[in-house]
């Protein structure tokens, strides 16, 4: 955890320059979620990086608590929720598996662009689906890189594989498709309600699913 945190840490400086390339995918992604969010829900943001989608998304809700793994990225998050005002949000350097978590806490968790980059994603499935309320809904967005994308693209990933490879990005990138994410959450216990594929240069996998409540 501790590379992979320094990794993110230094990436955090660059962190929304760099995803600017992907606007449109993220702003169609918050807008879309804006559409399963309630003024009563208590909001988890899993892996909120440097807080654009909590903030936007935080005057729809009663409260989110964001995270992740990066201080840096926290620091950031921090400051950009103070210069816009925002103040449900509560911002914290910390896993998923945090014991300050309970079980079904939460109406709604996110986790945008992020589960093809964990060490086991079936576990946080799992833990996802623990935090949830009965009724809760997760909602996530996924690149899915073996799905359609440009050459550019292509390119920039076959130079991230070989740097994963030699150890210079300590995490692993997960070459998902569609069928991948279909299949991590049918066999984590969720039901999709809704799927849309966004493309712009990369395909990335929008999917609103509701927890299935496991046989007792």
């Amino acid at each position: 955890m501790n590379k992979a945190k320094e990794f993110w840490d230094k990436a955090s400086k660059n962190y929304d320059k760099s995803e600017e390339r992907f606007e449109y995918i993220h702003d169609k992604t918050r807008e879309s979620t804006k559409n399963y969010l309630k003024i009563n829900d208590i909001v988890l943001d899993y892996g909120c990086g440097t807080g654009t989608a909590s903030c936007e998304l935080s005057n729809l809700v009663k409260e989110v608590h964001a995270l992740d793994i990066s201080s840096e990225m926290i620091e950031i998050a921090k400051n950009k929720a103070a210069e816009n005002n925002v103040e449900n949000v509560d911002f914290e350097q910390s896993t998923i598996f945090d014991n300050r978590y309970k079980k079904e806490s939460f109406d709604v968790i996110l986790a945008f662009n992020m589960l093809h980059t964990v060490n086991s994603p079936q576990n946080v499935i799992s833990r996802i689906h623990d935090l949830l309320k009965n009724d809760g809904v997760f909602i996530t967005a996924t690149p899915c890189l073996k799905d359609r994308k440009s050459l550019l693209v292509s390119m920039q990933m076959l130079l991230v594989s070989i740097l994963s490879r030699v150890g210079i990005i300590p995490i692993s990138i997960r070459r998902y498709r569609r069928s991948d994410v279909d299949k991590l959450l049918e066999n984590g216990g969720f039901q999709k309600l809704k799927t849309e594929e966004v493309y712009e240069g990369a395909s990335s996998y929008f999917v609103v699913a509701k927890k299935i409540l496991q046989a007792q």
